[in-house]
């Protein structure tokens, strides 16, 4: 369904002449592109003198709890062309928006329009004479002219405001339950998880994550949810699946033991890494970033958190939960938070979903429950795996996933290969003359293709890439030994022992020595 006009300002009343045919549109193309590129003189409109909502779908009428993208389109006015004065599109943005009741709704922070069926990304809505003749300045590679409207949970009118270099409009958006429903329905859903018999699950549960997930244009991408949320497990399908696939809560987690520490291991996977600007590389299928909890066995059931280190693209952030935790390779990043006083708060970026704690990176506020920037979720463990209502929902439940029995059962040349689950396979080569890993070759990624192939990884295909180039830790060492890569980033009080007691993914667990005190 494409886009159309729907308001715009007054300040400047545009041609009233509208739609033109096809020839003569393109003829006026090419005659302001031969004007603006020849330098005969033409003025190009850098003020902006009016300003116009574009929505899709087009109709400003949306379901309580439902989306619509709302496009802010500008415009200037050249003065100086041969039939007169030429109403031209300028690339702006973003603008100030605002809704003018805020119990009506949620605003995403701005993106650049993707487009939409029948309208492509560059077209402008033109009438009269108008030609695009854009200056360099208004070809910005980052421009962001669009946000996300969600409707919240009552029918009401939403007013939205614009306001764009001095000039303003409004949009009025009707939620209305008896809208046609603009969001694809789920076609799956998953029952409870089998009661589960892993003697580390308490622990796990004890220190399951606050979540703060931030919410995008594409927010079902920004749920946390499961590998075969499609109902199946292949990869290089969840890109194409994510709008009609599950999108109820799951965190996968590991716990892996020494004689002095537990090292948690969670993570959270996402369908799609995705961007308003997917160059080669930025967006892939798959995502899987996540974090490891270390927690000091002091004669507890539960221990005493110590620090935790997160993952965003190729990079580990530390933090402490202690004082006497000081940095290492790694400098600290601040400290830990805990909500309901065991679970680690961490924020989860929309749209790329690299994982950080409390402190310059975050974009969520714990104190206040506030998102620095448009929309988000806030996910809790519940044992229950529910879905998010819309893109600024509270205290999502999730259910927790064992990493062992769901992908690391199918990580070697085997089964995962063959029905398309992993792909990317590797030797794992440690440093420090550290364990092997229990399979000779590993899953090194998961199986995608879309725009970035197979760049999401497992736990054990994650690497940090300063360690890495130091030759500190290789590939897939962070997680598969974090006893001896926490022990390398930072310096925990204490012994810190380096012999596993538990560690069903490494061939010779038991390897390794105590560190001094």
């Amino acid at each position: 369904m494409s886009a159309v006009p729907m308001l715009r300002s007054t300040s400047e009343p545009p041609p009233s002449k509208r739609g033109l045919e096809p020839l003569r549109r393109v003829a006026v193309l090419a005659l302001g592109v031969a004007i603006a590129f020849a330098g005969l003189g033409a003025q190009t409109p850098d003020q902006v003198r009016e300003i116009e909502f574009v929505t899709d779908p087009m109709n400003p009428r949306i379901r309580p709890y439902e989306s619509i993208v709302v496009r802010i389109v500008a415009y200037g006015l050249a003065t100086d062309q041969p039939a007169g004065p030429v109403r031209v599109g300028l690339r702006r943005g973003p603008a100030a928006m605002h809704l003018r009741d805020a119990s009506l709704g949620w605003l995403s922070k701005p993106f650049r329009f993707q487009g939409s069926p029948g309208r492509p990304v560059r077209e402008r809505p033109q009438s009269g004479f108008e030609a695009p003749l854009f200056t360099m300045a208004d070809r910005q590679s980052r421009l962001q002219d669009a946000v996300l409207f969600t409707a919240a949970g009552k029918e009401g009118v939403a007013v939205l405001s614009a306001t764009l270099e001095g000039v303003t409009a409004s949009l009025t958006i009707r939620v209305d339950s008896d809208a046609p429903r603009v969001m694809q329905e789920e076609r799956v859903t998953f029952g409870p998880e089998p009661r589960s018999t892993d003697p580390y699950r308490p622990l796990a549960e004890h220190y399951a994550p606050f979540i703060a997930q931030g919410t995008w244009y594409q927010p079902k991408s920004d749920y946390i949810t499961r590998f075969d949320m499609d109902g199946d497990w292949r990869g290089d399908n969840n890109w194409v699946n994510a709008p009609q696939g599950s999108t109820q809560a799951y965190v996968y987690y590991a716990v892996i033991e020494t004689h002095t520490h537990w090292f948690l291991i969670y993570n959270f996977f996402h369908p799609r890494d995705y961007s308003d600007k997917c160059v080669v590389g930025a967006c892939h299928e798959n995502d899987n970033e996540g974090m490891i909890l270390t927690v000091e066995r002091d004669g507890t059931p539960t221990g005493r958190p110590v620090a935790m280190e997160t993952l965003a693209h190729n990079k580990v952030y530390s933090y402490r939960a202690s004082s006497d935790v000081t940095g290492n390779f790694h400098d600290l990043e601040g400290e830990v938070q805990f909500f309901d006083g065991s679970h680690p708060v961490v924020f989860v970026h929309a749209g790329g979903h690299g994982v950080y704690g409390p402190g310059r990176h975050s974009g969520y506020v714990f104190p206040d429950d506030r998102f620095l920037e448009g929309t988000g979720v806030t996910y809790v463990y519940k044992g229950v795996a529910e879905r998010p209502r819309h893109p600024a929902d509270r205290m999502v439940g999730y259910d927790l996933l064992p990493i062992y029995d769901h992908w690391w059962l199918l990580a070697h040349e085997g089964q995962g290969r063959q029905q398309g689950t992993f792909s990317s396979y590797y030797s794992y080569r440690p440093y420090g003359d550290r364990p092997a890993a229990r399979y000779p070759s590993i899953a090194g990624a998961f199986h995608g293709r879309m725009h970035g192939e197979d760049m999401a990884k497992p736990f054990w295909g994650w690497h940090d890439n300063e360690t890495r180039d130091k030759k500190v830790l290789a590939t897939g060492q962070w997680a598969l030994d974090p006893a001896y890569a926490v022990s390398r980033n930072l310096t925990l009080p204490g012994p810190v022992s380096l012999r596993y007691t538990f560690n069903p993914y490494l061939l010779d667990p038991e390897s390794g020595s105590a560190a001094p005190e």
